[in-house]
């Protein structure tokens, strides 16, 4: 029975000292006795952690749809438009990655946080779902310029609209990890604009290359 309380009073130290860790509190406890003084540590605590690291989780998976929604979208959308010019073409393009890839990626993520295999279901879960619902989400909102606008000028908007979802996202990251902002951002830009300029000459060389076809 002491065996078991001991384990237990073990067990409680070491959550509240990584909990206060990862808060930046500066004080710790080395003994049951610290334990019981301390107001601290309460089950409150431990469910403050598990929503924070919840959050985290959130985070990464929306992150990774955003980023991948919009370069994926916008490549396949200027690799369309310069090789058929034709708006049914890039719409159907545009549906078929916000669902196809929105799974694709999900269950990539899905799969991947199975293997390491240092998540719970849920988190798993978690992570999954935000992945999923972010990258059909903002893949569908370039929908919306090409329905409503002339397509070369919906091809305009879709890129100032890119730009400013990658941009506020490299600004936010790089804010939150205190990284140099606009290194952050020229590093994510950089590569938004070699996928475009890729895209768009592989979509010149197949719409001239195999224009009769």
């Amino acid at each position: 029975m002491r065996l078991l309380i001991f384990s237990q009073n073990i067990d409680r130290i070491v959550w509240y000292n990584m909990e206060a860790w990862l808060s930046g509190r500066k004080h710790r406890i080395r003994n049951a006795a610290d334990l019981n003084r301390s107001q601290g540590f309460k089950s409150s605590r431990l469910r403050n952690f598990n929503k924070v690291f919840m959050k985290e989780i959130f985070k990464k998976g929306f992150s990774f749809g955003l980023t991948s929604g919009t370069i994926t979208t916008l490549g396949l959308i200027i690799g369309l438009h310069s090789g058929t010019h034709s708006k049914l073409v890039v719409l159907g393009g545009i549906l078929t990655i916000a669902i196809a890839d929105a799974f694709s990626d999900a269950l990539g993520v899905h799969i991947s946080e199975e293997y390491e295999n240092k998540k719970t279901t849920k988190e798993v879960w978690a992570s999954t779902i935000a992945t999923f619902v972010s990258k059909f989400f903002f893949a569908l909102t370039f929908v919306i310029p090409v329905v409503f606008l002339p397509l070369e000028l919906a091809i305009y908007v879709s890129l100032l609209w890119g730009l400013l979802m990658i941009g506020l996202l490299s600004y936010k990251m790089a804010k939150a990890q205190n990284n140099g902002v606009w290194k952050v951002i020229g590093e994510h830009l950089f590569i938004f604009f070699l996928v475009m300029v890729i895209t768009h000459a592989v979509g010149d060389f197949l719409g001239t290359r195999f224009g009769n076809l």
